[in-house]
C-alpha cells in the first residue's frame, strides 16, 4: 500500500535543491531509504547531483539515524543532511 512521506532537507542539501522539504507519494516498490534516494535521483537532475554521493549525506527516519538499507515502511518523515561537525 502506497503512503505519503515528508522529506526534510538541511544545510547545503536544502540550498542546492532550493527547498526545505516536500511530501512524496511512495510507490509500493520503494521499500528502503536507498530505493527512495534512487527514485528521487532519477526524477530530476538537481536531485541526481545533490544525492549522487550518499557517503556525504546522513539520513534520519522519524528522527532516528539510519542507513540506506533502512525500511521506510510506516515512517512519517525522512531527513537528509550533511554530517555535522563541531568544535
Amino acid at each position: 500500500m502506497a503512503h505519503t512521506l515528508k522529506i526534510v532537507y538541511f544545510a547545503w542539501v536544502k540550498e542546492r535543491l532550493g527547498r526545505d522539504g516536500e511530501f512524496v507519494e511512495l510507490d509500493n516498490d520503494v521499500r528502503t531509504v536507498g530505493d527512495l534516494i534512487g527514485r528521487m535521483s532519477s526524477r530530476d537532475p538537481a536531485f541526481e547531483t545533490v544525492l549522487k554521493d550518499t557517503g556525504k549525506l546522513r539520513f534520519a527516519l522519524d528522527q532516528n539515524f539510519v542507513d540506506l538499507n533502512a525500511s521506510i515502511d510506516g515512517a512519517d518523515e525522512l531527513a537528509i543532511f550533511p554530517p555535522v561537525t563541531g568544535g
